[in-house]
């Protein structure tokens, strides 16, 4: 008999957790599991990428309480007041006091939920697998029925502003929490120690199948450069460095290197970053690709892979680039040691300009070193399918 299992997250946005997400669906054997999707929203370009047989529902009525969930709470108390909704207005004031004691807002999302009731269907497994985010994890917790209940960690909980009160409170409830790394589940416990037995590492799992046959579909580069690629994948945001990478190839270009940068990914920091490439004149040579569902392409086929993160939990791309035997630069982020073996499969170098800098040199100028880093990178050193029987 199939066991059932509920993945719940935000959207289907083209990003590392949504990636994973779908790398573990592929390897889940459709004859032992019955897989639904429970999403907040219908979006992301990773939509089409759900294999068919995936069931796949999203939580009615989200749109509606979705600006009480992002913004301040006095914001949305003043805003039931001035449309003369006062009961709601002092409640939600009622609630922001609670919960500047209390330092944390499950009572407030028991409010904002009130109106949901628990979901009919029973699984055997339900899964919080975005962030964290504490709705989704409050949502499973109270409002799912299952048998096993699992959280999911996929960032430093040091860099995200984790609210330890919270999950004191909340992931109790649950049955198990992963963490995709030993570092980050090291943080975890040293913020919250009575997680210590609930908590287990489980990587994010790679899908050979599916890069190898997505490598060889697409076009990826189209403009027929024949200098040095740099690619970095990655949405555009402060926490992925793509600023210091601009800076990097700024310094290159004045070295006299034949070489363009590019960045596959889309985010809220591209105007910045666009008007950060104006002010150092490199139109020609940064290149913002824009968002791509299948980077194996551009991945096979530029010459070296930096990640430039200044925070990560396990970075799949930097996997993704390890699988395809990619020369790889990346910063000392939660995971990389776990991933890369400094000076032997990749250099790792500190979050900074200099650094980042002379990696990339170090690679440019030692085709020797490229070689024997791709050697010794084993396409067998992954996490295999068989964690998926954690699930269970």
């Amino acid at each position: 008999m199939k066991k059932s299992v509920l993945f719940m997250i935000i959207n289907m946005n083209v990003g590392g957790t949504e990636k994973a997400l779908l790398n573990m669906i592929s390897e889940m054997p459709r004859e032992k599991f019955e897989i639904t999707l429970l999403m907040l929203e219908k979006y992301g370009g990773f939509l089409d990428s759900i294999p068919s047989y995936v069931k796949v529902e999203y939580l009615k009525g989200y749109d509606k309480i979705k600006q009480h969930i992002k913004q301040p709470m006095h914001i949305t108390a003043l805003e039931f007041l001035k449309k003369g909704k006062f009961l709601k207005g002092f409640i939600i004031i009622f609630l922001l006091i609670i919960s500047k004691i209390t330092k944390e807002k499950s009572l407030y999302y028991r409010y904002i939920l009130h109106g949901y009731p628990v979901l009919k269907n029973q699984y055997d497994t339900a899964v919080a697998y975005a962030g964290p985010m504490d709705l989704i994890s409050y949502f499973i917790a109270n409002k799912i029925r299952a048998k096993r209940k699992i959280q999911w960690i996929h960032f430093d909980v040091n860099k995200i502003g984790f609210n330890t009160k919270f999950a004191s409170k909340i992931y109790v409830k649950f049955d198990k929490i992963f963490v995709v790394s030993k570092e980050a589940r090291k943080k975890l416990i040293n913020k919250v120690p009575d997680l210590q037995d609930k908590s287990e590492v489980f990587n994010n799992i790679i899908s050979p199948g599916m890069i190898f046959d997505e490598a060889k579909k697409g076009k990826g580069f189209t403009d027929h450069f024949d200098g040095l690629r740099i690619l970095t994948v990655g949405r555009l945001s402060t926490e992925k460095g793509q600023d210091v990478a601009i800076k990097v190839l700024s310094r290159l270009i004045t070295h006299g290197f034949k070489v363009k940068w590019y960045c596959l990914g889309e985010g809220s920091s591209r105007e910045a970053y666009e008007n950060l490439i104006e002010e150092y004149n490199l139109k020609d040579h940064f290149i913002l690709l824009g968002a791509d569902p299948n980077p194996y392409p551009y991945i096979k086929h530029c010459d070296i892979y930096v990640q430039p993160s200044r925070h990560e939990g396990y970075c799949i791309t930097l996997a993704e680039a390890r699988f395809l035997k990619k020369p790889i630069v990346t910063t000392d982020f939660v995971g990389a040691t776990e991933q890369i073996r400094d000076g032997k499969t990749g250099l790792i170098v500190r979050f900074d300009e200099n650094e980042i800098f002379n990696g990339v040199i170090n690679l440019i100028n030692n085709k020797d070193l490229c070689t024997e880093f791709s050697n010794n990178l084993s396409r067998d050193d992954f996490v295999h399918a068989t964690e998926i029987k954690k699930l269970l």
